[in-house]
């Protein structure tokens, strides 16, 4: 896929691997739309560069959703929509009744799932109109091994891990132009994960290893542990849900 000339709306945008894609795409010659609840740090993205356009939304309301679309309209569409928002939320004991478990995996789905059909559903029409365009979805190396710690965000990725390949043979079959990339990341050095001690990758290497696989062509592009990950868990399951889940501390759960 060739990626210059391009106009690419980024979800989540203001900060870690969003923020990074916006800087990597902007310098192919692109151009970048972010997004983001927090309206100071798009404020200082645009201090910092200038050529961005930013946009505050929540991925999580259905209203911000349409009114992203509206702008994003007026200012000329767009050619890739890359869905990279996601929460996570501090794991509890599920096996200790409170009703936030439910509050919390009801969020956790609504911006990491749903919110990401809810996108391409706006955004489709306008994609197929283009003559190369594309939709990048952010799943996780959890999406093919669960963390028992992190439960229903595994279970949103692999929601979207199974929607992205359906959406990929769907637009096929009507004959779209429109490519689906699914990007496997490892565990990723951003603040979400910033109290953990764990292996972690940079955001520029993500990145440029999502760029890669675009311009390849990669459906589902996996990137460090989760090639290896994926690979392991076909011909040793067990193993690879131990390592996945073998550090985890479950006597600090509440």
């Amino acid at each position: 896929m060739n990626l210059k000339d391009k106009t690419i709306l980024i979800t989540g945008g203001a900060s870690g691997i969003g923020l990074e894609a916006a800087k990597q795409f902007l310098a192919l010659g692109n151009k970048v739309i972010i997004t983001g609840r927090n309206q100071t740090k798009l404020d200082a993205v645009k201090q910092q560069f200038s050529e961005i356009t930013v946009i505050q939304s929540d991925a999580a309301e259905e209203k911000d959703a349409v009114a992203l679309y509206e702008k994003v309209n007026a200012l000329g569409g767009i050619d890739i929509l890359y869905n990279n928002a996601g929460v996570g939320v501090r794991p509890m004991n599920l096996g200790i009744a409170n009703e936030k478990h439910l509050e919390g995996a009801v969020y956790e789905m609504e911006v990491n799932y749903l919110g990401v059909i809810r996108l391409n559903n706006l955004f489709m029409e306008m994609l197929k109109s283009r003559r190369e365009s594309a939709i990048i979805n952010t799943t996780s190396i959890l999406s093919i091994v669960p963390s028992v710690l992190e439960a229903t965000y595994s279970a949103s990725k692999s929601a979207l891990a199974f929607y992205t390949k359906s959406l990929r043979s769907h637009l096929q079959s009507i004959n779209a132009s429109v490519k689906v990339f699914e990007l496997l990341p490892p565990l990723v050095d951003t603040d979400m994960v910033a109290d953990r001690q764990d292996k972690k990758i940079s955001t520029t290497e993500l990145v440029k290893s999502l760029i890669v696989g675009m311009q390849k062509n990669i459906d589902t592009i996996r990137v460090g542990d989760a090639k290896a990950l994926y690979l392991l868990n076909r011909i040793a399951p067990k193993k690879a849900y131990d390592i996945i889940n073998a550090k985890k501390e479950f006597t600090k759960l509440k």
